[in-house]
């Protein structure tokens, strides 16, 4: 997180300043579509990417990094030897 704030930032501000551009066009739809663009990268980039994200990542510590569906070996050999257990019974 800390190695692309810088980027993440810069493009958002670039990407801001592209779509307020729009704004001095004659025609009001694309006004509108500008305005919303640029709304919506400058809240991405600083309410989502820049203090949600890394407050949720905090709260969940260890479990940003499970992944569903990925097993540990041991996990599967436990699992293997329980099934094999149950059918000699």
């Amino acid at each position: 997180m800390a190695r692309t704030a810088k980027v993440i930032t810069a493009a958002a501000a670039i990407m801001v300043a592209v779509f307020t551009t729009s704004l001095l066009g004659p025609d009001v739809a694309v006004k509108q579509g500008g305005l919303g663009m640029a709304v919506a990268v400058l809240i991405d980039a600083t309410i989502i990417r820049m203090i949600l994200v890394p407050a949720v990542m905090e709260l969940c510590g260890n479990a940003n990094w499970w992944m569903p569906g990925r097993r540990s070996p041991r996990a599967t050999a436990v699992r293997g030897a329980e099934v094999g257990e149950e059918a000699r019974i």
